[in-house]
């Protein structure tokens, strides 16, 4: 079966006789795509498989958001699911359009879809072929990792979010958000376990703060032109602590939370196996 999110006849076909849809299809490598793709995937996507959701008549559906549609924490705070975007658009398009999305999706709800929202943090795990979450360990055994970031974020292992979308379809409450998060972790902490599990270089300066607002700039400028591994917007955002607290997801879902260094060996052993890191 093949469904296309621009393509709303065929979302239609590929719904017939189904009872359960996860709306997992997204445009997720922000750093690799130009805002308007991003809009019009994510959103008018979103609102085009609703559409047809409503069509079908399906009896539940999933839609898999992102922490980014929750924005960024005040400092010393956790995000979880009362949170809701609060920065300008222009500085995180992909988290907008996934805030954006889940508005269609609870209009959606409103008309008798019966609808939940699962937000998962940054993922780790095998099957990246994308390179997503798994460029992380592809720069960090090429010996990238010189710098740290001052900031830090929440990792989550990609089984524990599979498992927690299927627990969503399970036992979520129509029209609530699951955080699926993990290990909150700073951002030199994060290289340094990933450097120890695939051999690379442990970072050896945490950068300051104040340099984090000028190298953004300085990445929104030649990022695209030099072919950086990271955007803009990823500098600005490494400068934040965007951790994520999963308790309502453990609590009602019985959602897991394996450690972040399992989940990266767990990713190295898969793509070693296939030639694909050494």
């Amino acid at each position: 079966v093949v469904g296309d999110l621009l393509d709303p006849p065929s979302l239609v076909r590929a719904m017939e006789e189904c009872d359960l849809v996860f709306h997992v299809a997204a445009v997720s490598d922000y750093w690799r795509t130009p805002p308007e793709t991003i809009y019009r995937v994510n959103v008018e996507g979103t609102r085009n498989l609703v559409a047809a959701a409503l069509a079908a008549e399906v009896q539940r559906l999933v839609y898999t958001s992102s922490i980014g549609a929750l924005g960024v924490p005040p400092e010393g705070r956790l995000l979880d699911e009362e949170a809701t975007f609060n920065l300008p658009p222009r500085r995180f398009p992909y988290g907008h359009s996934k805030h954006l999305a889940e508005g269609v999706v609870r209009e959606a709800i409103a008309q008798g879809l019966d609808g939940v929202i699962v937000n998962p943090a940054a993922v780790i795990g095998p099957r990246d072929v994308h390179w997503i979450g798994g460029s992380l360990l592809r720069e960090v055994q090429r010996g990238t990792g010189w710098f740290a970031p001052p900031g830090g974020g929440c990792w989550a292992a990609a089984t524990d979010v599979g498992l927690g979308h299927v627990l969503a379809a399970e036992r979520g409450r129509t029209g609530e958000r699951y955080l699926l998060g993990g290990e909150n972790l700073t951002h030199r902490e994060t290289v340094e376990i990933v450097a120890e599990v695939v051999g690379g270089r442990r970072p050896l300066i945490t950068l300051p703060h104040f340099l984090m607002g000028p190298l953004a700039v300085a990445a929104g400028i030649a990022g695209r032109s030099l072919h950086l591994p990271f955007s803009a917007e990823q500098v600005w955002l490494s400068a934040r602590q965007i951790y994520c607290d999963s308790g309502k997801a453990v609590r009602e879902l019985g959602y897991p939370q394996t450690t972040f260094r399992t989940a990266v060996e767990e990713a190295y052993t898969w793509y070693r196996e296939r030639g694909l890191l050494k």
